[in-house]
């Protein structure tokens, strides 16, 4: 609870410094709400052309985009601080982090919030009440709380994913996150079906990369669609390994790490 509470407020003094400066908040939600928005317009313009996208409707299609963009969304939210973690290693300024009484993966990953990721999270949630207005699910209690633990899960993998391709950093001394930003390129393939793609791709995004875990395969879970259901149930385990690989991740480079010159 102390690691929850202190991340909490280290999270809460960036959101003062920001708030700071209203126009500059508000635009960033503005913006993040716009690229949902173009999401939901792409996809309309795809399925006025076609019927279905290889057994995908248009709602369903929407419903694993939302999901997908809702896990999406609270990286920038919670974890924000990964993508700064280039620059930290390459000017030294990591040292501060590795002195104070606090994990250092935590202190990194809550250097900063992103609030576009609110914007996000809002264009998300109200794609994701449209969809589920349109798609057929049986609910129960059960499913319900199954739901969220998904969706928890989901938003696990996707900070997990960020902070582990962010610690390249430690092996690749470079201020920019090329390689985490190329990882993050592919995750956007994760918001479409997972049909649609061939073989390969499919298992890098389930396997390799899991980022099926925080669309699709929950999607399919909810719509009860074949064997890709019950593999959404995996969500939460995946997220628990997610997480402690890239912990271990995280600490296997910061041995690597020599200060300021790395």
């Amino acid at each position: 609870m102390r690691l929850v509470r202190v991340y909490r407020r280290s999270l809460g003094a960036h959101l003062r410094a920001v708030l700071e400066y209203q126009s500059d908040f508000w635009l960033l939600v503005t913006a993040g709400i716009v690229t949902q928005s173009l999401g939901f317009i792409f996809l309309s313009a795809v399925f006025a052309r076609v019927p279905t996208l290889n057994g995908w409707r248009f709602e369903e299609t929407v419903l694993i985009y939302a999901l997908a963009g809702l896990a999406q969304a609270a990286v920038p939210l919670f974890a924000d601080g990964a993508w700064l973690l280039g620059s930290l290693v390459h000017t030294g300024e990591l040292d501060y982090r590795l002195v104070r009484p606090y994990p250092p993966v935590l202190q990194v990953t809550s250097h900063q919030i992103g609030f576009s990721g609110a914007g996000d999270a809002v264009g998300a949630g109200v794609l994701l009440v449209w969809a589920l207005s349109r798609v057929e699910v049986h609910w129960t209690p059960v499913k319900v709380l199954l739901g969220l633990l998904i969706l928890l899960g989901a938003v696990v993998i996707r900070i997990a994913i960020t902070v582990a391709t962010n610690a390249i950093a430690f092996w690749i001394p470079s201020p920019n996150p090329m390689f985490a930003s190329a990882v993050f390129q592919i995750g956007e393939l994760a918001r479409y079906p997972l049909t649609i793609y061939g073989f390969g791709l499919r298992v890098v995004l389930t396997g390799l990369l899991p980022f099926a875990f925080t669309g699709f395969l929950p999607a399919a879970w909810l719509l009860d669609e074949g064997g890709a259901a019950w593999l959404g149930l995996a969500t939460p385990v995946v997220a628990v390994l997610c997480a402690l690989a890239a912990y271990a991740v995280f600490q296997r480079g910061l041995r690597r790490y020599e200060s300021a010159g790395h």
